[in-house]
């Protein structure tokens, strides 16, 4: 149903109340769309649901404009005041306006906004009228231009007269020249229909243009709106729209456009040097990042819970290729993933190995380092304080720049090959239709659990690091007369013999320590409490922490932590800047060897099986209230029917003992054991004889509390 098909940029009237709106942005799914008031001063984005947009569009509340008066902005007529104006606005908002949608939400927008407040010295104000005129004329740079309602063309051309101007076709027949009027409709055309992340052809564009610029007539055939062109000599042909394309759009400016200027720098932009550069040996420089897996896990607890997608990181070695680092969760991408996954460089593989159930030597994966450079994204590290690298471990820390994943290309290309390797094996991985109408749900395939998941990988590594050939490496003179074959275990090891120097080496606990996570725990009687897990530790035991807890109340203490494996968390001694190991107490044995994803998970999941049996346990108390109530109902309504006004308050008190020695023995006849069987009664039965209070000896001891109240009581019960 093409008609209710929706396009960025597109304006929207709302018939009503005569409001303009302009969509600045649609989900994949075409679920979700922003959109945003064309002609309210304060307007902001605002979320709608498409359904909801068909809906009033076919009940005619809103209609489609193809006037786009705030599309077309040209730097023709404009004094260099009016374009430094204009530039000045863009680098202010250059940044977060690509980082589509979350700039669309308040608390994205706020943290940006305040960010370019303090970088650039603007003001509240001016950074929210930059967002809202960028949004509100087009998305454009030119919508910051103070004056956007002149228009024209970007260079100094001929007016367009009677005559067309250009080569006459051959065939294509037309009498229209391109005037400021057709300039302006092929801007509109070209950035609604072709200079987006749609990537429609330039023909399909030319054919939008035409629906929509030059209908003659509109008629309806099914239901279906249709439209008669005007005639061919009215209408610009394609030739003349391409080459006006060519002529005002660069191949630059065409391909960030419609590819994103992150993927430009990353796959089109010209490359003039090589990853190699300033590398001399392993250690030199490492290079992290992280990627979504694409396939679904289960948990190790319950297989039928599907627990999303996993998070990857690679710390790879740039001169060997070989990876070093590691980590595999559900958190991320952020910097916890990241400092995990540089822990994990100076881990003992052997070891880290052995826990996977993966048997590996020493010299086949010798990597327990820290470099002299890493390279990261700056998103992995927001949040973290880059500082205590450099303080503990004269780390320097390098972030690449924006739009510039080509500098950690080596990674990226690893996480390909990864995703490739393990796509045919893996039940659970998402292939490209995912997500499209129709498409397999890869979700319920899932089967791996996060252990199992990492194990293939690990596998996949050690087979990389081992044997890949890397056919894009370019090898230096040395190793060329050295014939050291380009596979990242020889190239390491040929570096370590030769080019050694720049690799760091830190106890393993040392870098966990100022790497991992802290946090606050609560010491209970019951345990060091940290995310749901108890733990216990020497110290504790011997300062009787626990009792005190008991005693005075519970307080609490830093923790660090691998949220790889909860098994030990560590206690920090801030008197000596010293740490003791906690482990596991009883109760938490179930943890054991667990990460902190899966844990969560779990508790999770048991929160939420408590909460529905709650309910059903609340109706159960409920109807027990209701039973009770219904006993006692019956039973005042008996004792009404029976009750002798005539008695005394004192006399009916007065007869308690009486009364319940009647009762008592009344209840020992209903009590008491009769049998049928004449045999049983006849029989001989021994008679036990029982001494009497003169032939036990006197007992002259001190009687308890509890004998004495024992006494007291069978005094009253008689």
């Amino acid at each position: 149903m093409g008609y209710l098909n929706f396009y960025i940029n597109e304006i929207l009237n709302e018939v009503q109340d005569n409001k303009s709106y302009r969509i600045l942005w649609i989900d994949e799914g075409n679920k979700i769309a922003y959109i945003i008031d064309l002609n309210d001063e304060k307007a902001l984005p605002i979320k709608r649901l498409i359904s909801q947009m068909e809906e009033d569009v076919l009940t005619g509340n809103i209609m489609k404009i193809k006037e786009d008066l705030y599309a077309v902005n040209s730097d023709k007529k404009y004094s260099q005041k009016h374009l430094d104006a204009r530039n000045r606005a863009w680098e202010v908002i250059k940044e977060m306006v690509v980082d589509e949608p979350n700039i669309f939400e308040k608390s994205t927008r706020t943290d940006y906004t305040k960010k370019a407040m303090e970088k650039y010295g603007v003001s509240y104000p001016a950074v929210r009228k930059y967002l809202r005129k960028y949004w509100q004329r087009g998305k454009t740079i030119n919508a910051l231009l103070p004056d956007y309602q002149n228009s024209g063309a970007r260079g100094k051309e001929r007016e367009a007269g009677e005559i067309k101007r250009g080569r006459p076709s051959k065939y294509l027949t037309t009498k229209v020249n391109v005037d400021e009027k057709t300039k302006q409709i092929f801007r509109v055309a070209l950035e609604k229909y072709y200079l987006t992340s749609k990537k429609n052809r330039l023909t399909d564009a030319y054919n939008m243009m035409v629906k929509e610029f030059y209908a003659k007539d509109i008629y309806f055939e099914n239901g279906i709106e249709k439209v008669i062109i005007e005639k061919q000599e009215n209408i610009p042909n394609i030739r003349q729209f391409r080459y006006w394309y060519e002529k005002e759009y660069t191949v630059t400016e065409s391909i960030i456009a419609r590819k994103g200027r992150k993927k430009f720098n990353k796959d089109h932009r010209a490359v003039l040097n090589n990853s190699l550069s300033e590398v001399v040996g392993p250690g030199s420089r490492y290079q992290i990042d992280a990627t979504v897996g694409d396939v679904y896990l289960v948990s190790k607890y319950n297989r039928n819970w599907i627990i999303g997608r996993p998070i990857i990181y690679l710390v790879i070695d740039v001169f060997s290729r070989m990876v070093v680092g590691i980590y595999i969760g559900l958190e991320g991408p952020s910097w916890l993933g990241a400092m995990m996954a540089i822990s994990n460089t100076v881990t003992d593989k052997v070891r880290f190995c052995a826990e996977y159930d993966i048997e590996i030597s020493k010299e086949q994966w010798p990597s327990e380092h820290l470099p002299e450079i890493l390279l990261a994204d700056r998103g992995e590290f927001e949040g973290f304080n880059v500082d205590r690298l450099v303080e503990s471990f004269n780390l320097h820390v390098e972030n690449a720049a924006p739009y510039r994943a080509d500098w950690k290309g080596i990674v990226e290309k690893h996480f390909d090959l990864i995703q490739k390797r393990v796509k045919p094996l893996l039940p659970g991985y998402i292939d490209t239709d995912f997500q499209e109408r129709g498409a397999k749900d890869y979700r319920l395939d899932a089967v791996l659990t996060l252990d199992e998941f990492t194990k293939i990988i690990l596998r996949q590594i050690l087979h990389y690091n081992q044997k890949h050939y890397l056919k894009d490496y370019i090898r230096d003179e040395d190793l060329v007369n050295d014939e050291v074959m380009p596979i990242p275990l020889e190239l390491w090891n040929w570096g370590i013999l030769n080019r050694t120097g720049k690799l760091k080496y830190f106890p393993e606990e040392l870098v966990k320590i100022n790497l991992m996570p802290k946090d606050k725990a609560t010491v209970t009687h019951k345990g060091i409490r940290l995310k749901g897990i108890l733990y216990s530790c020497e110290r504790a035991i011997k300062e009787s922490w626990f009792e005190k807890a008991r005693q005075k109340g519970a307080w609490k203490v830093d923790i660090s932590y691998d949220p790889r494996n909860m098994s030990i968390a560590y206690l920090i001694d801030d008197r000596n800047n010293n740490y003791e190991k906690c482990h596991l107490l009883e109760p938490s044995k179930r943890f054991e060897n667990t990460s902190l994803d899966e844990v969560t998970i779990l508790l999770q999941n048991e929160k939420q099986t408590f909460e529905s049996v709650s309910h059903l346990q609340l109706q159960k108390e409920v109807d027990y209230l209701s039973e009770v109530e219904a006993i006692v109902k019956n039973a005042k309504k008996k004792k009404e029917e029976v009750k002798d006004r005539n008695l005394s308050k004192a006399e009916r008190v007065g007869s308690i003992k009486e009364y319940r020695r009647t009762e008592k023995q009344a209840q020992r006849k209903e009590e008491s054991f009769i049998f049928n069987n004449d045999s049983s009664i006849n029989q001989e039965t021994q008679i036990v004889p029982f001494k009497s209070k003169q032939e036990i000896e006197p007992d002259y001891s001190r009687p308890s509390v509890r004998d004495f109240m024992k006494k007291r009581k069978e005094r009253e019960d008689e």
